[in-house]
C-alpha cells in the first residue's frame, strides 16, 4: 500500500515546488496549482503554461540512501505516464505524445526532502510546435486535481519498493530516448542503447561506452 500523504488543491500561485517544499512538515505533501506566476524548468528555465495545465508538487522523505536518489525522477515519470494514453518517456525528464511534450518532471532535494514537480499540458488549443496537451476540448478547472492524486499515490507506492526495486524495466519500455542518436553539451554525440539502475542514460560513442546523469546533461536532442 502506497505511504499516505496530504493534499492542498489551490488556484494560481507563485511555485508549487516553493509552497511544497515551505509547508512540508513531515507527511509527504501533494500541492497543485491551476496556474504558476513563478513556474520554472529543469536548470531554472522558465516553465511554458498551457491555457488549461496542471502544476503538481509532491514533497517527501523518499528514504533512500543518497547515492539512489538519481532514479526518483524517472520513477516520477513511470508514474505519470501509465496515467496518460499513448504517452512515452523521453530521458531524464519529458513526457511526450508522439515526439511533441505534454509533461514535464523536475526533481528538487534538500537536506533529504525531495520537492518532485510536475507540468502537465491538459488543453493548448493553439500549442507551439513541439507541444502538445492531453484533451482536445478544455476540461475545466478541475481536471488536474484527480490526475495529480493518482500520480503522487502511484510514484509514493513505487519509491515504497526501494532503490534496487523499481520499475526500470517499465521505463525502458516506455522511453523512447533509447534506439535514438542523441547529442549533449558541450560536443558529446552517440546512440543511447540503455539505462542503468542508477538512472544513468548508457550511450555508445566513438570512444565507447559513456554514462550521462541528468546533472551531466543539459539537452538530449533526437
Amino acid at each position: 500500500m502506497a505511504t499516505s500523504y496530504s493534499a492542498r488543491h489551490l488556484g494560481e500561485v507563485t511555485s508549487t515546488q516553493d509552497l511544497a517544499r515551505n509547508e512540508f512538515v513531515s507527511t509527504p505533501l501533494l500541492m497543485t496549482a491551476t496556474g504558476q506566476t513563478e513556474g520554472r524548468g529543469r536548470s531554472g528555465s522558465a516553465w511554458q503554461t498551457a491555457p488549461r495545465a496542471l502544476a503538481a508538487s509532491l514533497a517527501f522523505r523518499p528514504g533512500w540512501d543518497p547515492q539512489g536518489m538519481a532514479p526518483i525522477t524517472l520513477v516520477a515519470g513511470v508514474a505519470v505516464a501509465e496515467l496518460i494514453d499513448g504517452s512515452s518517456l523521453k530521458w531524464p525528464n519529458d513526457v511526450l505524445i508522439g515526439d511533441a511534450k505534454v509533461a514535464g518532471l523536475l526533481a528538487e532535494s534538500s537536506e533529504g526532502v525531495v520537492v518532485m514537480g510536475l507540468g502537465v499540458n491538459l488543453w493548448w488549443p493553439d500549442a507551439p510546435g513541439g507541444v502538445t496537451a492531453i484533451h482536445r476540448h478544455d476540461p475545466g478547472p478541475e481536471a488536474g486535481a484527480g490526475l495529480a492524486e493518482r500520480w503522487a499515490e502511484r510514484l509514493l507506492g513505487l519509491m515504497d519498493a526501494g532503490p534496487d526495486e523499481w520499475p526500470i524495466d517499465t521505463y525502458r519500455r516506455l522511453c523512447t530516448t533509447l534506439g535514438r542518436n542523441v547529442t549533449w553539451d558541450p560536443n558529446g554525440s552517440g546512440r543511447a542503447i540503455d539505462v542503468d539502475l542508477s538512472g544513468a542514460l548508457v550511450v555508445e560513442t566513438a570512444s565507447g561506452r559513456e554514462l550521462l546523469t541528468s546533472g551531466a546533461v543539459t539537452h538530449v536532442r533526437y
